[in-house]
């Protein structure tokens, strides 16, 4: 057994029993009934990817079909004997239900099986709990956490019940520490989602500096692992961490790139999203994608080698959707789709799917791995950006050095000439390239 994974909290009782190089069978359970666009082999094979991605062995996986959901276990009973069987002749410890148990089914399942079972949720929240680097990215990490484990207390403190017996009036051994404990959870909750809140004014006012500041934003949105911090690394040249893992980034990061036209943009990096996000992820990290709601431009990175390439782009557009940057017929901020990975795609692959003329200003092919067509995107946001800029003319007096500095910072000078003699001694005459938010930030500007 390897090491086991800690979150970021100390309530030891709330961890799952995860070990890195623990041996697993992962199931996924095909509920004809729920519709996905993503098929059962793409979520079969997303599942082990997330197993792999914590340091998990996939002894074995497979799909079950599910006609039925049984209230008691999830799979019928010759299912659940499958299962077993694989877990003996794998000899696995753990079982990865792709798919969300209830505090009963996953209690009943365990019984069964004789192993810890664990299911989607869990599983991403390990992911998470392991990955988050930041303060904030932990504190998420925990409330969520917390929020998950809160209706697993029988289950997962069972122990409790030999701790602490109890009175005929309170209802059975163990109740009042159970409570108590609930209590402490909430409580912890609470204090949580204060701190939270206050992280979110931070990030608030830090937002509202940068609106003041002129420099536009460009955030990195696609599903998890197309790429997006190979590109981000591409083009501000740092090393955010990006390994073919699911889940490699979760903390968002910005950097500050420059562009054709544009001398200084900021450029952020986001969480990867994934198809059946826990409820209590979406929640609670919907703080990392805030960024992406200020944003001038949104470039959605995806996989174009991936077969399920489609799918994904589906569940994107629908996480953008519930952050009503996408409604039913466009998007309020231009949205640019960079297919990502174009060189391990073949000659007739590139052919068949090459984006058309008409498609020029919201598509770029490239390889950020290699750099091909890096250099066409960059050409592309520097045209967005600059695109509804117009010619100003401005007669500043040339004392006031701190608007003439920065209009050439911020601005594309056309010309700078000697304007005569103003109340304030020499001008200095500036025809000046500017967008509108440009022109109201330097409006307000003092001398």
């Amino acid at each position: 057994m390897g090491r086991r994974l800690k979150l970021s909290f100390d309530q030891d009782d709330l961890l799952g029993e995860v070990t890195r190089g623990a041996r697993a069978v992962v199931v996924c359970p095909h509920i004809r009934a729920v519709r996905t666009d993503l098929g059962i082999d793409a979520r079969l094979e997303e599942a082990r990817g997330l197993a792999l991605a914590i340091g998990i062995i996939v002894a074995d996986s497979f799909a079950l079909p599910i006609r039925d959901v049984r209230p008691n276990t999830l799979f019928g009973a010759g299912q659940v004997e499958k299962i077993g069987t694989a877990c003996e002749l794998s000899d696995a410890e753990l079982v990865i239900v792709d798919g969300a148990l209830s505090p009963i089914q996953q209690r009943n399942l365990e019984e069964k099986l004789g192993r810890k079972v664990i299911d989607r949720t869990g599983l991403i929240l390990e992911i998470f709990g392991e990955r988050a680097a930041t303060a904030e990215g932990r504190l998420q990490v925990e409330l969520a956490h917390l929020d998950y484990q809160q209706s697993r207390l029988v289950r997962s403190w069972t122990h409790l019940e030999r701790q602490r017996g109890g009175f005929g009036f309170l209802g059975g051994p163990g109740e009042t520490q159970i409570e108590a404990d609930r209590r402490m959870i909430r409580q912890r909750m609470a204090r949580l989602r204060k701190e939270l809140e206050q992280v979110r004014k931070t990030r608030a006012l830090h937002r509202e500096r940068r609106g003041r500041a002129p420099w536009p934003v460009v955030a990195l949105v696609g599903y998890t692992n197309a790429g997006k911090s190979t590109l981000f690394n591409r083009l501000t040249g740092a090393e955010v961490m990006a390994e073919d893992l699911l889940f490699a980034t979760l903390d968002p990061t910005m950097r500050a790139i420059s562009l054709p036209g544009v001398e200084k943009a900021i450029l952020s990096d986001t969480v990867g999203f994934i198809s059946d996000l826990p409820t209590q992820l979406v929640a609670a990290f919907r703080a990392t994608l805030e960024e992406v709601t200020a944003a001038d431009v949104i470039l959605h990175v995806r996989d174009m080698s991936n077969p399920d390439a489609a799918a994904q782009k589906a569940e994107v557009l629908d996480i953008l959707r519930d952050l009503e940057i996408v409604d039913e017929e466009e998007s309020r901020i231009p949205i640019v789709e960079v297919w990502n990975k174009w060189d391990a795609l073949s000659a007739e692959q590139r052919n068949e799917l090459a984006p058309s003329p008409r498609d020029a200003k919201s598509t770029v092919a490239l390889s950020a791995l290699t750099g091909e067509g890096v250099e066409e995107l960059t050409t592309l946001l520097g045209e967005l950006l600059t695109e509804e800029a117009e010619t100003h003319e401005f007669s500043i007096p040339a004392s006031q050095g701190r608007r003439i500095a920065w209009l050439y910072s911020h601005g594309e000078v056309l010309d700078d000439e000697d304007g005569g003699v103003g109340e304030d001694g020499p001008l200095r005459a500036i025809s000046v390239r500017l967008n509108p938010k440009e022109l109201g930030q330097f409006e307000t500007m003092e001398g």
